[in-house]
């Protein structure tokens, strides 16, 4: 008898609390956005610099250079990426507004 009501109150209780519960919001995109920028970019940076002091020390001069080509232009591409979304965001206020 005390375990059934027992029971009763636990699965009661439970299911209040699962109803209570707020819906979601969604992803928080800015929040991703913002630890990448911060956390993980800059670790990858690092790792960029250890492999090309690591060539040039080894005298692979010509290696180095093409490499810090290579993450010139891919940093270009992202800024211009970022650049482009900024420009589309302004162009859609811009025509719906």
């Amino acid at each position: 008898m005390i375990a059934t009501e027992l029971a009763t109150h636990v699965v009661s209780a439970f299911q209040q609390a699962t109803l209570a519960a707020p819906d979601p919001k969604g992803i928080n995109t800015t929040g991703v956005v913002k630890f990448f920028a911060s956390n993980i970019a800059p670790i990858l940076l690092a790792v960029l610099g250890v492999i090309f002091i690591g060539r040039a020390s080894r005298g692979e001069i010509s290696k180095v250079l093409t490499s810090s080509a290579i993450a010139i232009v891919g940093l270009a591409f992202i800024a211009g990426a970022a650049t482009l979304f900024f420009l589309g965001d302004f162009l859609i206020n811009l025509i719906f507004s």
